[in-house]
């Protein structure tokens, strides 16, 4: 598979009296098709090495390449414009906005990205939810759908563009088990069915285990990456 994303040399310090780093000269490669787990202690650097891939934040040092482009080369409107084209954001807790249905949270990454009509956003909004189980629920509000409804709800989102990257941080961490498992199982069909790169931080490593390669940060710096058996 080709290179989707290649990070060289990421660094991500907060400045002030004393400095803090966040991220130590991270150097990776992500092709895609691939599920991928970061792991690490709790503080390792785990979330913020996520936002530098998600151009959530702004690295200190090193280049990051997202489907060939130099992200480093972009402003903050180009770098707009590729998150909404390329990625996929799902969170531990689904920032779903409580005022609108699940139906008009899906549309909202369409309606940023101006491409489809609103026809074609509801219609593409409505399969999505449905592929996740939802089509019962399009028209309730956050508050009136469980825990898992919510983050399945948040997954339709992060696809609402059909992104090729899918960048999840922690998204089991709120869940009970079996919300958790069947989550984890639309990751898992994401990559293995649709061809989607998930990239996940997680603390579980049970999950973990059933991704197909793991990051490990330590001190927020990259401790081994590889398949795991």
């Amino acid at each position: 598979m080709s290179v989707l994303l290649r990070g060289e040399h990421l660094t991500r310090i907060l400045p002030g009296t004393v400095p803090v780093t966040l991220v130590d000269d991270v150097s990776l490669t992500v092709s895609g098709g691939e599920f991928v787990a970061i792991t690490g202690p709790s503080g390792s650097g785990k979330s913020s090495l996520l936002y530098l891939l998600g151009l959530l934040d702004q690295l200190t040092r090193g280049r990051l390449v997202l489907i060939d482009q130099d992200t480093a080369e972009l402003d903050e409107a180009a770098r707009a414009a590729l998150r909404l084209r390329t990625l996929g954001f799902v969170f531990q807790f689904h920032f779903l906005l409580p005022e609108f249905s699940a139906l008009d949270n899906v549309m909202l990454p369409m309606r940023k990205l101006g491409e489809r009509n609103d026809r074609e956003q509801r219609e593409r909004a409505a399969e999505l939810l449905a592929v996740l189980g939802l089509e019962a629920h399009l028209h309730k509000r956050p508050h009136q759908l469980s825990g898992g409804q919510r983050q399945r709800v948040a997954v339709a989102r992060a696809l609402a563009n059909d992104p090729p990257l899918v960048l999840a941080d922690e998204p089991t961490g709120s869940l009970d088990s079996a919300s958790s498992e069947q989550v984890f199982s639309i990751l898992h069909d994401l990559v293995h069915q649709r061809g989607k790169t998930v990239i996940a931080v997680t603390h579980d490593m049970e999950l973990a285990a059933r991704m197909g390669r793991r990051l490990h940060l330590v001190d927020g710096r990259l401790e081994g990456q590889g398949r795991l058996q």
